[in-house]
């Protein structure tokens, strides 16, 4: 690690809401990094560039929130291919010698989020929604499922390009209208990647029998459709737990330590959601 680079932040609009801070600052406490310091900005499209440009020595690196994850492509000097595959960047890291490399950690976060509740493999699994979050989980049920994944959707476009994007990444993926949601809780993975609310009505409709559900989401927690499955005795995955294991990649590709603090980095997350 380097004493000079000791700055980061997480850029977005909106921003106020982001738990980023509070999860690195956690981490560097943990970590005994006394002067790294972890900010937050609001900082929309037409803002990025020069925000990036000005950026000086002391810049380790960014996390990015939409709507920056493809607007910052274009800025970086490298993109891995995890990100490269989904088109999004959500961690940038500054190197010493000026360099920016992009980078995504929701996909293995979401492997990572998933491998601690004992699931590493699925046989199928269902996707509730089609924005850029279920692009990413189509990107990390490539590196888990082994079997077809249906997409359910609201529309014929959003459809072709759930299909499109399993092309892309090698997921022999099926779509279906939002109508029939309720058959998703047939899989033994459901993933929900759609906004708060959207799957309140699905409630009635989750079965005795059901398996693993990944809802995105952070807040509000538990969502109902979360607390229907862990009523049937399903397991639960929640957005926190993405949230905590991508920032954990971060802070690793970001200071350099071999290994963040996972468990105080929950707890400072917990904390702080449960105080809201």
């Amino acid at each position: 690690m380097s004493s000079r680079r000791s700055r980061a932040a997480v850029l977005g609009k909106p921003i106020a809401h982001s738990l980023s801070p509070v999860l690195h600052r956690a981490a560097y406490a943990e970590l005994g990094l006394d002067g790294w310091s972890y900010d937050r900005f609001e900082v929309n499209e037409e803002q990025l560039p020069a925000f990036v440009g000005e950026l000086g020595a002391e810049w380790a690196g960014l996390s990015l929130t939409m709507p920056l994850k493809r607007a910052i492509i274009p800025l970086l000097d490298e993109v891995s291919e995890t990100a490269a595959s989904v088109e999004a960047v959500n961690t940038v890291v500054l190197t010493e010698d000026g360099r920016r490399l992009g980078d995504n950690t929701d996909i293995p976060g979401m492997v990572s989020a998933l491998r601690e509740r004992g699931v590493d493999k699925a046989e199928s699994a269902a996707v509730l929604g089609a924005g850029a979050t279920a692009s990413s989980a189509l990107a990390a049920l490539g590196r888990i499922c082994t079997g077809p994944v249906t997409a359910y959707v609201r529309s014929a476009a959003r459809a072709t390009e759930m299909r499109t994007w399993g092309e892309r990444l090698g997921v022999d993926v099926r779509t279906a209208d939002w109508s029939d949601a309720r058959e998703a809780f047939a899989a033994p993975l459901v993933i929900a990647t759609t906004p708060a609310g959207t799957t309140d009505a699905l409630v009635t409709d989750v079965p005795e029998s059901v398996g693993t559900l990944f809802d995105v989401l952070y807040e509000p927690w538990p969502t109902p459709l979360a607390s229907a499955w862990a009523a049937r005795g399903g397991t639960v995955v929640g957005g926190l737990d993405l949230l905590v294991h991508q920032a954990v990649l971060q802070v690793e590709q970001m200071t350099g330590v071999p290994v963040a603090p996972l468990a105080a980095m929950r707890a400072a997350g917990e904390r702080a959601l449960s105080e809201r």
